[in-house]
């Protein structure tokens, strides 16, 4: 997404900087009830590559939506979760849940409620 977008004028526009890649949405949609370590967000979301999730959490992080707590321990450990700005995303991933569910050819139902635990 163009960096350019985030300082647009158009909501659309800076949403969409911050949001509009594909791995994203599906992040903060597993994060949404609990918080979760780097391998457990892996084997949540399967398809994604290691390198493509660390790059995403990293952008989720300096946006502001994700929190990275690093533990100072043996062996090191890091956890994820939403920030209250993330947190505030969880209604309009809802409603995306709905509508995929109302629209869908196919009608997979509950795909991100099953498939993201």
């Amino acid at each position: 997404m163009s960096k350019s977008f985030k300082y647009s004028d158009c909501p659309i526009h800076r949403s969409m900087a911050i949001l509009g890649s594909k791995w994203k949405p599906i992040i903060i949609y597993a994060l949404r009830e609990r918080t979760a370590r780097f391998g457990q967000l892996h084997a949540a979301i399967g398809s994604i590559s290691k390198k493509v999730l660390t790059d995403t959490l990293k952008e989720l992080e300096a946006d502001g939506i994700l929190l990275r707590e690093e533990f100072k321990e043996l062996p090191p450990r890091v956890e994820y979760c939403l920030t209250d700005k993330g947190r505030a995303l969880i209604p309009i991933m809802r409603d995306l849940v709905q509508w995929n569910d109302t629209y869908h050819e196919n009608k997979r139902q509950g795909y991100l409620e099953s498939e993201l635990v």
